[in-house]
């Protein structure tokens, strides 16, 4: 996806550290100075607009939420979406790299870790770059507390079953598979911008929770 310059989107950013925190790595394992509370946090790698972690942030709100994306001219409707209505206190956004989560989270600071819509890289010379590779469930391991989850959603059948390969052998727990998750849909399911597209064109959306064992 051709990503659209948007040349006033760091000024707007900057202008509202309240939502987008700047020092991140100064609250490596004390987001709750962040927050105000102990309340688990949950995370969204690959935020994009921000649909989802704003509506679960406002149905879950003795949850915490962190909504992580790279690029300003993204993370900035994210940012719009937010404050056009009430600021959920619980939500908060990163403009940061998701494969440096060790540099502002420590062991035990997250709960769950949310990955929707990620890229598939097809290729198999690219396979390290998926989201769900070994390498990254590593990462998230290393931030997670234990027994952390990962609740995965995609419409790419191959990247999914890659997941579900990947998460096995890496000696995770799938708690929960869905091939078809619209055909019965779950009432506390909050949509992604790609999932709306997506199901709208008649697509299955596949979703998976998965769960770290304890070593």
């Amino acid at each position: 996806m051709r990503l659209r310059n948007k040349p006033w989107a760091l000024e707007f950013i900057n202008e509202h550290p309240d939502v987008i925190i700047s020092n991140p790595e100064e609250y490596k394992g004390n987001w709750k100075a962040v927050f105000g509370n102990e309340n688990p946090v949950h995370i969204e790698v690959g935020t994009g607009k921000g649909q989802f972690v704003l509506g679960m942030a406002k149905q879950n709100p003795h949850i915490n939420y962190i909504g992580i994306e790279l690029f300003d001219s993204v993370i900035v409707c994210a940012l719009e979406r937010i404050i056009e209505g009430e600021k959920p206190s619980n939500l908060r956004l990163l403009k940061v790299n998701g494969d440096k989560l060790q540099q502002y989270f420590a062991k035990g600071d997250v709960a769950r870790v949310y990955l929707n819509f990620s890229d598939p890289w097809p290729k198999t010379r690219h396979a390290k770059r998926r989201l769900t590779h070994e390498g990254f469930l590593k990462l998230y391991e290393s931030v997670l507390i234990d027994n952390g989850e990962i609740h995965f959603k995609t419409d790419n059948r191959g990247l999914f079953e890659y997941s579900l390969m990947s998460m096995n052998a890496y000696g995770m727990s799938l708690n929960y598979v869905s091939l078809d998750l619209h055909a019965n849909m779950p009432e506390d399911n909050i949509m992604t911008e790609y999932e709306q597209k997506f199901s709208a064109k008649g697509q299955p959306i596949y979703r998976l929770e998965s769960q770290f064992k304890t070593k």
